[in-house]
Order: C-alpha cells, then structure tokens, then sequence
C-alpha cells in the first residue's frame, strides 16, 4: 500500500472506531437512577439530547472524513458532496460550516453553500461570522439587498469581527454608494475594544477607499491614522505585529511614528537578520523622504555592515554622497556597486560623473568607454564623454561627443537639448576654435532660454573679444548684467567690449566695478584694466594693473605690455 493509500485507510479507520465510541458512550447513570421520578425523566431528556448531539457530531465527522478521502484521491465534486453533507448533519457546529462554505464558495457552489448558511444562521444562537459569510455569498448571487441585512447582522450579533464590516463596505462601494460605505468603516473606527488586528484591517480598508476616491485621500488618512493611535504598544507583543503597525504610520504619512516603531521592531529582531533588513531599508526611504540625511546614512551603512553585498543601498549611499559633493565617497560606494553588479549601467555613469568631478577625468573615460563596449550607445554615456574630454581641454573630441549625443537625443528624447546642452556645446565650439558654430549653439541657447545669464555673457564676450558684432555684444551683456547686477566676470565684460567700442572712460567704470565685486583677484580683469588705463594716457596706473594680473598668472602677453609700458 503506497502512501497516497494509506492516509485515507487511517483516516476510514480512525472514523470506524469514533463512530463505535459514539455509540456506546455511557450515560453516566447508575440502573437505580431510573425510578427517581421528575428529576429523572429531565436527567434522561437531557442525556438522550446528549447521544443526539454525539451522534450528529459522529455523523458529520464521517462525512468529513470520506470527502478528504475523496479530495486526496483527486475526487473534487464527490469530495464537495461530503463536505455539505458533513454541514449538514451538525448545523450547530459554525466552525465547520464556514470551513465547508470556504470550501465551496471557489467552485462555484454558491447555492449549496447558501443552502448551509441559512441552516445556520437560523440557530438563535447564530455569530456574526456565519451572518457575514451568509452576506459574502448573497453578494456573489447578485442578491444585494439581503446580503447588506446579512451583513447588518453580523455587525449586530459580533461588533468586534471585522467580516461583517468588510463585506457591508463592499456592497455599497458595488452599489456606487460610497457616502453609506464610508459609513460603514467609520462605524468600524468607533470600536474602541477591538483586536489589534481588526483596527489594523479597518486602517486597510481606509486606504482602499482613499485609492478609489483620491479627492478625500487626506480626511481619509487623518481617520486611519486616529484609529492606529489606538493600538497600545502592550498589544503587539512581537516584531512582526509591531511592523505592520509601522507599516501603517507609513502608508498615512505619519513617518516620525513610524520611523518609532520601525526602531522598536529593529530592537526586537535581534535575531531576525531578514526582518531586520527589511526595516532597516523601510527607515531609511522614511529618513530620505524627510531630508534627515544623516539618519538615512547610518540605516544605509548599517545595512551594508549586516549585508557587505547589497548593491542597492551602496548605490543609495554613493548618490547621497554625489548629491552633497564628496566625491571620494561617492567614488567609493559606486565602485563597490559595479564590482558587485558589473551590469548596473547607472551606476557607471554616476561613478563616471563623480569622477569628473573629482577631477580624475582619466579615470572617467576608463568607466565609460567600459559602459561604452558593455551597453548600447545612448546620449548619457556620449554627453558624460564630452564633459570629460572638456576637463582635458581635448576640445575638438569634446565636440564629436556632444554632437553624438545631439543626434541620440533628437531621435529618443529631444527634452535632454535644453539650453544648457547648447551652451556648454557651443563652449566646446568656441574652445575649439569655431566661433561661428559656437554662435549658432549659444542662439539655439538662448532661444530656449532667452534669459540665461551666463550665455549671454559668453556671446558677448566672445565677440567683444574678437571685435565682431560688437553693438550685440553689448546688448547681450546688458542683458546679463540686469539679471546679475554684481557678477564680475560680466562687469568685465561690459567694460571689455566698451573699450572695444572705443570708450574707454565708460569702460573704466565697469572695470574698477569688476575687480571691486571679485572674490579673488583676476588676471584677465587686471589686464583690461592696465589696457584701459593706457589707453586713457595713464601709463602708471597701467603698469600697477598689468602687474597685479602678473601676480596672479604669468602670461607673455602681459609681461610684453608691461615691459613696454603700452598697449599693443
């Protein structure tokens, strides 16, 4: 007999002799007992009620018994006709009715399973549970209306079973009632004596309704959040009790409570190194979402400390590091992000642009021409490339890169050609040497961004520098100096392409502005100066200038003036 077998041979003769028992169950009279009058005939009602009720029991255990039979030799409808029979010898036995029911309920055996619940629930002594599955199976057939009086029942005879609520809620939410289902779970809310688990499945049922009906998603959370606050801490004895009480803090955006319970739960499970992580990661999204930095760091690095391979929070901890620019962490937690998951492609453009920063431009190019063979061309990877062979002044690779990224763009995502894109493009033209194409970027610039200063700036200048369109370059520098009224490169450039303009007296204003709002002293601002002063026939005063930017630069240009005592 194989095993399959042999269970339900057991299970036959385990009933075998139950039924035997039930049938030979003593009285527990003596012989005597019978001639002791009124009181013995109530003593013998009570006792042949007694073998009723054992041989109901018996019965109903039998047909259980057969239909798992059944249901383990793969027999599912003569294992479902056991099941209702086993319901229906003892209707008195609720456990087993709901047991049946939840049984029948997924095959489709509602009728029948409607048939056992008004057995049931026509016992005066009928719970609330049997009410509430009465109302579920109504609701399935259509009949509303009764399920809502099943329903209204439940909720009567058992206020603290959360059934009867859910499933009142979901017939007015069905019915497009949602005033009556909102209700339904205020009513819930008002249960000050219930489980932990019942208030906890009225915060659920909150957060549905709020998913469903977003216009009331804030009144709907202050409720689910009163009713969280009634939950003692006494009540929730163990860490994963007292996680999903966090996790409902967190769901209604009460993020101090629940970062509180979060650290209670982190205490609990000592010795629960996967429930622990799990909250751990939970406190620092919590930490992160309020700026507390400091605190999402120490969750972060806490986890990296119990778990020395999770990719993901050395990924969160090298992007916070990037945000607050300290590149060197940010380098460090992003490499051990790759060495863990080498196919990461994010984080190599983040550690590539770490690097730029840093100013290891070397090392830059080394990641990215590793993204480069590892991943398909994209305008991240040729736009970081650029920006790196910008820091290496090899301008005309600068150039090829940005124009790459041009092209990747405008057949992906033209969003990422802002003005910036352009500006720093046509910068890499006009180090390269193109200004006519460097113009054309900084125009595609400023037409996308007609106010943006330092373009301005750099049009201008760059033409006043060169002595072309010089009526423009002012205009363009005016309109960068309106925006930053002190910036002093920009002071400079007024007063640069006023001398070009041939007046030098207004340009000399601007001049001893610029080097008045520098932060630090400035080559470029004291050579103009020394030009201005010598063209204004103030030889002295140019030499002092042309020596101040000396100090600061060595320059050839300068040293001839100097040595000369004039302009060229």
């Amino acid at each position: 007999m194989n095993q399959r077998t042999l269970v339900p041979a057991l299970l036959a003769g385990a009933m075998t002799l139950l039924l035997a028992s039930c049938r030979t169950a003593p009285s527990g009279r003596n012989p005597s007992d019978a001639q002791s009058g009124a009181g013995s005939s109530q003593s013998n009602a009570s006792a042949r009620a007694g073998e009723r009720e054992l041989e109901r029991r018996a019965k109903a255990q039998a047909h259980y018994a057969t239909a798992v039979i059944y249901e383990l030799n793969e027999q599912r409808e003569l294992a479902l006709e056991e099941f209702a029979r086993a319901a229906r010898a003892n209707p008195d036995d609720e456990a087993l009715t709901l047991e049946v029911t939840r049984r029948l309920l997924p095959n489709k055996k509602s009728d029948l399973a409607l048939e056992l619940l008004l057995a049931s629930t026509a016992r005066p002594e009928a719970s609330g549970l049997v009410f509430a599955r009465l109302g579920l199976v109504y609701a399935q057939l259509g009949q509303v209306d009764k399920a809502i009086e099943a329903n209204r029942m439940a909720i009567k005879k058992s206020p603290l079973e959360l059934s009867g609520y859910q499933h009142l809620f979901l017939n007015h939410i069905q019915a497009n009632k949602p005033e009556e289902a909102l209700k339904v779970l205020d009513e819930a809310a008002r249960q000050t004596r219930a489980s932990p688990e019942f208030l906890m499945g009225v915060t659920e049922l909150y957060a549905s309704f709020a998913l469903q009906f977003p216009s009331q998603r804030e009144a709907l959370h202050a409720k689910a959040l009163k009713v969280l606050k009634q939950i003692k801490d006494f009540q929730l004895r163990t860490a994963p009790e007292r996680l999903k009480l966090g996790d409902g803090f967190n769901l209604f955006g009460d993020f101090e409570r629940a970062a509180e319970v979060y650290l209670d739960v982190i205490r609990m499970a000592a010795d629960q190194p996967v429930l622990r992580h799990a909250v751990r990661v939970k406190l620092a999204d919590i930490y992160l979402r309020t700026n507390d930095r400091p605190r999402a760091i120490a969750q972060l690095e806490d986890i990296v400390r119990e778990d020395p391979a999770n990719v993901q929070a050395y990924y969160q901890l090298g992007r916070l590091a990037y945000e607050e620019d300290r590149w060197a962490e940010a380098i460090e937690n992003l490499q051990k992000v790759l060495l863990f998951n080498p196919d990461f492609e994010q984080a190599h453009y983040d550690l590539a642009a770490a690097q730029i920063a840093l100013g290891n431009t070397g090392d830059a190019l080394a990641t990215l021409n590793r993204a480069r063979a590892k991943f398909p061309s994209n305008f991240v990877n040729e736009y970081l490339l650029a920006t790196a062979y910008m820091r290496e002044k090899n301008y005309a690779e600068a150039v090829n890169r940005f124009t790459a990224a041009e092209i990747i763009a405008q057949a992906t995502d033209t969003n990422r050609l802002n003005h910036i894109f352009y500006f720093q493009l046509g910068a890499a033209l006009e180090r390269k040497g193109d200004r006519a194409a460097a113009a054309t970027y900084f125009r595609k610039c400023l037409a996308l961004s007609p106010d943006f200063a330092e373009a301005l700036n750099y049009l201008g200048y760059m033409w006043a520098e060169h002595g072309e369109n010089l009526e423009e370059a002012r205009e363009l520098i005016a309109r960068a100096l309106k925006a930053e009224p002190d910036n002093a490169a920009y002071l400079d450039s007024m007063g640069w392409v006023l001398f070009k303009l041939s007046q030098p007296r207004e340009a000399l204003e601007y001049l001893l502005k610029a080097v008045a709002k520098s932060e630090e002293p400035d080559a470029t601002i004291y050579d103009h100066l020394g030009d201005v002063h010598a063209e204004l026939g103030e030889p002295d005063k140019a030499r002092e200038a042309w020596r101040k930017s000396l100090e600061v630069e060595a320059n050839d240009e300068v040293r001839k003036k100097l040595e000369a005592g004039r302009t060229d």
